[in-house]
């Protein structure tokens, strides 16, 4: 009878279970008549209020898609009116930071998005004026990405009219779940549908699946009307582009399509729609009397069990020398089967073949440190003692295979030390190429090399944190920790301080043991401890500054108490950033370099700096910027007829 009575609970949870399961994995999608019912609801979790939060994280970055229209048509007044950072917003839509947009031109606007109560949003700020009213707000300046009813409840405002002062806005916005997370979707792109706009050709354009566009949404194939001044979620693995936002001219002889024309206000609810309350509310009963009934039977299930446990975890082993030494064999042999492990992936060599190749660690193969060139097979090599965790740095690079991080080539260990057989970089560190000095003789690296070089260190980073499994957090990105092969191209090294970030995204991991180089290390870093892939992000600002300014960071910063990001501000003002670039720019550049992207590049390097780590692009953003930079300095270059 107790088995019968547990069985039915566990079916019941289970189904509960599968029903929360299924419901987590969308969002309901409103019409226009939802967006404009200002009528007081009594359910906080109405999706009038905003979209459920019921994603893998409680915040994260997302993108708005906005259409300029007069007087928020420029990037400072977009951002202002969406609570965006100006230079994050030039920068994915590849203008200037004074940028004005064409009248209804797309405009990707990046957010943090974050959990209310109930449900996400990105709060905004916005000053009533005169004639304004919740239609206006809500249809013609925000274009659907608010509802009235968000607007009442967030502002507490029992009134029918609106009076002057400052409003909160609740923007629309939504998190992956983890059910989308799985799938490798980044990003929930809320989308402001526009007239003639279908799922699938929105899908299209940004390169989304048109199903889990649908599914996102709670819609069907059967129903997947959607309305103007309404917002789509656009599940995406990756930002969107600014080349995503072209709308292509119509075809000869084609009408150009009108504006889209305001939604007219809604009708009252139908009686439906009330019986509809009836049907939800005795299914939330059911649902809440089979919830306690398999709460309880788990209960006398867990005290049950947790004798057996408790029974089993009173044996205790006795310590006894005999132990200790089969203790240090069986070491020993793991070891021996660690090496072996490692053998089926990366060649293991014997130290006589390392002492062979660089003439008995001769000091004319010394490069630095504990590093020395060899020769192994007709091919130069850089082999490296190693100090530290060598097993884990030898099962990330086990995991590794990218361009843009150097390559774990062989291994060896002699006597209880670690050696490390790496590709040779002929160019050595890239801060042998970037400090300028009176006198210096070396070959300057052009703007153009320069780009390609921190584009190369932002893919292997985005790699790093993207890409392997787990995600991994390098932790020290300097000058230093960069090579440049016979081609100048970037490789990332020294992962000794390597660490996963596994289940970490949108949350920080504390730390007591503050280590790191002097300039790179982010500020949450050094204040809390505190480690994400942020770090890796404000570190990589740090070194594409030195890399256009031929200066080292430290030197960047004046006054101690100074960070790098308000250093900057000093330097280059954001409001005049192109007439003072001249000052900052590597004098050995000789002013060859285009002013515009010079510019634009500042504007990257700010958003990696900025002192609250969420504010800061994910390393996939800044590949997508750097890639386009990169693509514009390229037919600068070649235009130019530059040396």
């Amino acid at each position: 009878m107790e088995m019968n009575f547990l069985s039915l609970s566990l079916v019941i949870a289970l189904s509960i279970l599968h029903f929360s399961s299924f419901a987590h994995t969308q969002q309901p999608y409103i019409s226009r008549r939802t967006i404009m019912n200002c009528s007081k609801t009594n359910d906080s979790s109405s999706p009038r209020l905003g979209y459920t939060c019921n994603g893998l994280n409680r915040t994260c970055r997302t993108y708005l898609i906005y259409r300029s229209n007069p007087p928020y048509d420029t990037v400072r007044s977009i951002a202002k009116l969406l609570a965006s950072d100006p230079s994050q917003l030039s920068a994915i839509n590849s203008v200037g930071p004074n940028a004005t947009f064409p009248t209804n031109n797309m405009v990707i606007v990046p957010v943090n998005c974050s959990c209310s109560g109930r449900h996400y949003q990105a709060n905004a700020t916005y000053s009533i004026r005169r004639g304004d009213n919740y239609y206006v707000i809500v249809n013609d300046i925000y274009q659907g990405l608010t509802t009235c009813r968000a607007i009442k409840d967030q502002n507490d405002i029992q009134t029918v009219d609106l009076y002057s002062g400052d409003l909160t806005i609740p923007i629309r916005c939504a998190c992956p779940t983890k059910n989308q997370t799985d799938l490798g979707i980044k990003y929930l792109l809320s989308y402001v549908v526009a007239e003639g706009n279908y799922v699938g050709t929105i899908s299209g354009r940004f390169g989304a699946n048109t199903a889990w566009t649908l599914e996102a949404n709670g819609l069907s194939e059967q129903v997947s009307t959607i309305y103007p001044f309404t917002t789509l979620l656009v599940p995406v693995r990756s930002p969107p582009l600014s080349n995503q936002t072209i709308v292509p001219p119509p075809s000869p002889g084609q009408p150009t399509p009108p504006p889209p024309q305001s939604p007219s206000p809604p009708a009252l609810p139908s009686t439906s729609s009330l019986r509809n309350k009836w049907v939800f509310a005795i299914a939330g009963l059911l649902i809440g009397a089979a919830c306690t009934l398999a709460i309880g039977s788990g209960i006398i299930f867990c005290l049950s069990f947790r004798r057996k446990i408790v029974q089993h975890a009173a044996t205790i082993v006795p310590d006894d020398p005999k132990t200790r030494i089969v203790k240090g064999e069986e070491e020993s042999q793991g070891l021996m089967q660690t090496i072996h492990g490692i053998a089926q992936s990366i060649k293991v060599y014997s130290f006589e073949e390392l002492q062979l190749a660089t003439n008995d660690f001769s000091p004319s193969c010394w490069i630095k440190g504990s590093v020395h060139r060899g020769e192994i097979d007709g091919c130069f090599v850089a082999i490296k003692k190693v100090n530290g965790d060598a097993i884990k740095e030898i099962n990330l690079f086990k995991k590794i295979n990218h361009f843009n991080i150097v390559r774990l080539s062989g291994i060896c260990f002699n006597n209880g030390d670690w050696y490390f057989v790496y590709d040779f970089a002929s160019h050595g560190p890239l801060s042998d190429w970037i400090y300028s000095t009176e006198g210096d003789s070396k070959t300057v690296l052009s703007w153009t090399q320069r780009v390609q070089i921190a584009l190369d260190v932002a893919t292997g980073l985005n790699y790093l944190h993207g890409f392997t499994s787990p995600p991994h957090i390098h932790k020290n990105i300097t000058s230093g920790n960069i090579l440049l092969d016979c081609d100048f191209r970037a490789k990332i090294t020294n992962l000794g301080m390597a660490r996963s970030a596994e289940g970490n995204e949108g949350r920080f991991d504390l730390t007591s043991h503050i280590i790191g180089t002097k300039g790179y290390m982010a500020p949450e870093y050094l204040e809390n401890g505190l480690v994400s892939t942020a770090l890796d992000v404000y570190a990589f600002g740090v070194l594409a500054m030195e890399i256009i300014t031929g200066k080292e960071a430290e030197s960047l910063t004046k006054e101690e108490s100074l960070n790098l990001y308000e250093a900057l501000d000093e330097v280059v003002p954001e409001d005049t950033m192109t007439e003072r670039l001249a000052g900052l720019i590597d004098p050995s550049l000789g002013g060859r370099y285009p002013s515009n992207l010079a510019a634009f590049m500042i504007g990257i390097i700010r958003c990696c700096l900025k002192k609250n780590a969420v504010d800061r692009p994910d390393m996939d953003e800044i590949v997508q910027y750097l890639s386009g930079l990169l693509a514009s300095s390229i037919s600068w270059e070649s235009s130019s007829n530059v040396i």
